[in-house]
């Protein structure tokens, strides 16, 4: 039996290409913009021929360049993965980082960083790792026979993200004289990161993707509830653990690159959501357009409007999204 979906919304049609068209222009500007301004047109120049730029395609190509991208991949990965993460918890407050997957991940990746910095090549793994670790114990907390409840995603997010910063503080006193270098990660920040950053994630990010595209059917039918799902013949558990380890998967390479950085997994989903409909056959789309953009403004703000001093991405984030995460609270309370 086919599983009945929600049509995506009339305007899909032209929001999804307009998001992706703002987004292509918002990268355009980003790369001109910074203590050396340079013209969109310039920027294109450059990119099209990058041995002819001197100074300035430097500047685009080895300094820039790499962080928009990153910034582009990372926010892409965290948003598709609070999407799924809300879908297959049935907990609009459900996100990589209220439920202790980014704190999980984060965990395991400073381990690397503070006590094995020669072994930075195993850092996506190691926050695999971490972030089902943290998915796993947040599952046994918070089921109950009647299923999982939004307070109770809440509530054991909030003890694993605790757990996980008693072992970050830990670490910290630990390996205090190699801490300064792993400070500008832990606040979800995108200075100084090169190509090879770019490198390291790229190919797993196209692989989380592209498997959440595979998982668009069976993320909307565990849209419709366990019940239903299973009268449409949907294997409930394989799928819910299927859903949650891209999701995770994702959350965690974004994290392996850049750290935490906190709410876009929240927000995006639901910006998505109010634009094209719940159905995933859009809704993955527009978060990964979404997510990107968000992502790209926070780290150019962060870059820009406070110039010399720079702030990072995660905290514009935060700045953004803890205010939308208590009106979601209160929305939730209401209800």
């Amino acid at each position: 039996m086919s599983a009945p979906t929600a049509p995506p919304r009339p305007r899909a049609g032209w929001a999804l290409p307009t998001a992706w068209i703002l987004l292509a222009a918002v990268a355009l500007i980003s790369l001109g913009l910074g203590s050396v301004h340079i013209s969109p047109a310039e920027i294109v120049s450059l990119l099209a021929d990058r041995s002819g730029g001197g100074s300035l395609g430097t500047i685009v190509w080895d300094v820039r360049l790499p962080r928009v991208l990153l910034a582009l991949l990372v926010g892409a990965s965290i948003a598709v993965s609070g999407a799924l993460l809300q879908t297959v918890m049935g907990n609009p407050l459900a996100d990589p980082g209220l439920t202790g997957v980014t704190s999980g991940a984060a965990s395991l990746v400073l381990v690397i960083l503070l006590a094995a910095p020669s072994h930075t090549s195993m850092i996506p793994f190691a926050a695999f790792g971490g972030g089902v670790v943290a998915a796993a114990l947040v599952y046994a907390l918070a089921w109950r026979r009647e299923g999982i409840k939004p307070l109770n995603i809440i509530l054991a997010g909030v003890a694993v993200n605790a757990l996980a910063g008693a072992f970050i503080a830990f670490l910290s006193l630990r390996y205090s004289d190699r801490l300064p270098a792993a400070i500008q990660w832990m606040n979800g920040s995108l200075a100084a990161k090169g190509m090879n950053s770019v490198w390291m994630i790229l190919p797993y990010t196209v692989v989380g993707l592209v498997v959440a595209l595979l998982c668009i059917r069976s993320a909307n039918v565990m849209r419709l509830g366990d019940e239903v799902a299973r009268n449409l013949g949907e294997g409930v558990n394989l799928t819910r653990i299927l859903l949650s380890l891209v999701a995770v998967f994702l959350a965690a390479i974004a994290v392996s690159a850049v750290g935490i950085i906190g709410f876009v997994g929240l927000v995006v989903p639901h910006i998505a959501r109010m634009i094209v409909g719940s159905n995933h056959a859009v809704l993955i789309p527009m978060s990964t357009a979404v997510g990107a953009l968000l992502v790209l403004v926070s780290d150019t703000v962060g870059r820009t409007a406070f110039s010399p001093t720079e702030i990072p991405a995660g905290i514009i984030m935060a700045a953004i999204g803890a205010p939308y995460f208590l009106y979601l609270m209160y929305r939730q309370g209401a209800q």
